[in-house]
């Protein structure tokens, strides 16, 4: 049997906002990163609901800056990371 590391990952703290008129924010955690034809998910600060985007089309970034341009099968999207925190998972055993 292998041995089980402790990983590390990244907890990011995004607000992404939809373009258009009356388009409302979304802030929480970042469960799925933008990546094309994969989905975007964004966990509430509740824990028990999420934000979830049709399939991404294409994805810019703002030189030097943390923010994206999003466009998905039938929205367009900006994502500003707030905050990226590392955080350690220890292994169970």
């Amino acid at each position: 049997m292998g041995t089980v590391c402790d990983a590390t990952f990244v907890n990011v703290e995004v607000t992404l906002r939809k373009l258009g008129k009356g388009a409302r924010a979304v802030t929480g955690r970042l469960v799925r990163a933008p990546r094309k034809g994969s989905v975007v998910v964004i966990e509430f600060p509740d824990g028990m609901h999420e934000y979830v985007t049709t399939p991404v089309k294409r994805v810019l970034r703002l030189a030097g800056r943390e923010v994206f341009y999003i466009e998905t099968v039938n929205s367009r999207y900006r994502l500003e990371v707030r905050s990226s925190k590392p955080q350690v998972a220890e292994s169970a055993g």
